[in-house]
């Protein structure tokens, strides 16, 4: 039936989408140049700012502490890289491998010193992590490791938390803290697509990581440092069981500690898992969990418990590495070279620069200048003088990696407390500044775990430090209550 309308002409939106086209592309290519024009005033301004204040900061190491060209270079360089890993002005890659170029031009390290630090053992152990965990998300295997954690907590995001905690606890067992990250970062992306409650799952990979690694002596490179270093000054040392004896109530309540951090706000959201329902292990699945099982084996084998059982004395990076290497061979594994593509590799110029630094300060001596500091605060209660190490090491490991930093500080901490503590004490101290670098949540160089996560989950440093502080206090608490009434007895 015609209406009074019908003779109106209709106007067909396909007669008229070249010009729609048109517009749309020209607003598209507006935004974009504006865009672009605002991302390179960004990165000049963060160049600019991040070049003064190194200047600035090597101006007044020369003029006002009378430092040498050495030292006041390194200081700005130093100033330099802090600044722009935090605004991000360049890629992360590529600031780490500033101070091969840096450090030889102020004559602070030659060149092949320098780039030694970029083929540290340790790397090869994130490198053989990295090459495993790219395989687990290639072919699916963390979907099942998913499904079944968190088939065992309720459907919320307090239990995702939870079962990514528990299961980080778990694996550090055997584990070291990065290769627990790089399993479990899979697994955190796959459960939900909202930004907020990723960001959420991906720090509890992080943090669950980070704490998993003080339980045993093998879960993190600084715990086996502190044992091979009290062996070296002679020492007691302290055995695998009685290690875990001493940090497992440690760890328990950081894990509780945790998941009450990071679930709050979010009692009111509903999480769909459903994603999971319809997966299923398959063959390919069950041959790499057995070579998973297999690498946890010879893991626990490898590792020493002494006094009754010395291990296979194989180098735990090697180990790592051979089974990352396997990832590759046809019929065996499950990657093939294309796959190497996403294998993060600014996270092993990351760590190569923190070592770099490590190694420049201990070139330059700048340890010697953290002695009058401990001699001075010697004099205080050893509770007050206990909760100025852990500041010293949270404020340390914002531009140093944990292990660079336990290195250098250990033998800082020996030297400089030998005249005032007697060995039990110097052990307790020394472990105090041992368990609290692993507990710096702060910033993506602060420990691996932390590295890995904000590289392959993209989280942002903002979240990771404001949730990172809270969980670091916390920690410091907790390590001044255990050093003072619990770790005393065993040492």
């Amino acid at each position: 039936m015609k209406t009074p309308f019908s003779k109106i002409p209709r106007f067909s939106p396909n007669k008229f989408s070249p010009f729609h086209r048109g517009i749309q592309n020209g607003v598209r290519g507006e935004l974009q140049a504006k865009f672009k024009l605002r991302g390179r005033l960004q990165v000049l301004i963060g160049l600019i700012f991040s070049i003064v204040m190194a200047l600035l900061a090597g101006a007044i190491s020369a003029y006002y502490f009378d430092a040498d060209i050495q030292v006041a270079g390194f200081v700005g360089i130093l100033c330099l890289l802090i600044i722009l890993w935090t605004n991000q002005a360049l890629p992360l890659g590529i600031v780490s491998l500033l101070p091969i170029v840096l450090f030889p031009s102020f004559g602070i390290l030659d060149v092949k010193s320098a780039t030694s630090n970029y083929a540290n053992p340790i790397i090869f152990l994130f490198l053989g992590g990295f090459m495993l965990a790219t395989a687990v998300e290639k072919i699916g295997l963390h979907r099942i490791i998913a499904k079944k954690f968190l088939s065992l907590f309720p459907p919320t995001p307090k239990g995702v938390i939870t079962a990514l905690g528990v299961v980080s606890v778990a694996l550090g067992s055997a584990l070291s803290n990065s290769t627990v990250a790089l399993l479990l970062i899979p697994v955190a992306l796959s459960i939900s697509q909202d930004s907020v409650l990723k960001t959420r799952f991906l720090l509890a990979v992080a943090f669950g990581a980070s704490i998993s690694g003080i339980t045993t002596p093998i879960g993190t490179p600084p715990n086996l440092i502190f044992i091979g270093f009290l062996g070296e000054v002679g020492f007691a040392n302290i055995g695998f069981v009685t290690w875990i004896i001493m940090m497992l109530p440690l760890t328990l309540s950081m894990l509780y500690a945790m998941v009450k951090l990071l679930s709050y706000g979010l009692e009111n959201q509903n999480l769909e898992v459903e994603v999971f329902k319809d997966v299923s292990i398959s063959s390919t699945h069950k041959r790499l969990l057995v070579m998973v099982c297999i690498l946890l084996v010879v893991l626990l084998l490898n590792s020493p418990i002494k006094p009754f059982y010395n291990g296979l004395g194989l180098n735990e990076n090697v180990i790592l590495l051979a089974f990352g290497l396997l990832m590759f061979v046809p019929k065996l594994g499950f990657l093939k070279w294309e796959d190497s593509k996403e294998i993060p590799y600014e996270i092993n110029f990351l760590f190569g620069a923190g070592f770099c630094i490590a190694m420049a300060i201990s070139k330059l001596q700048l340890g010697d200048a953290f002695k009058p500091i401990f001699e001075y605060f010697g004099t205080l209660p050893i509770l007050i003088f206990i909760l100025c190490v852990c500041f010293l090491v949270l404020c340390l490991t914002m531009f140093i990696s944990s292990t660079a930093l336990i290195t250098i500080l250990l033998s800082i901490i020996y030297a400089s407390t030998k005249s005032f503590l007697d060995p039990q004490m110097q052990s307790l101290v020394m472990l105090v500044a041992t368990i609290c670098v692993g507990f710096s949540f702060m910033f993506p160089i602060s420990t691996p775990p932390n590295a890995i996560v904000f590289s392959k989950g993209g989280v942002k440093i903002w979240d990771m430090f404001r949730f990172g502080i809270m969980l670091s206090c916390i920690g410091i608490v907790l390590i001044l209550g255990f050093s003072m009434l619990y770790w005393r007895l065993f040492l």
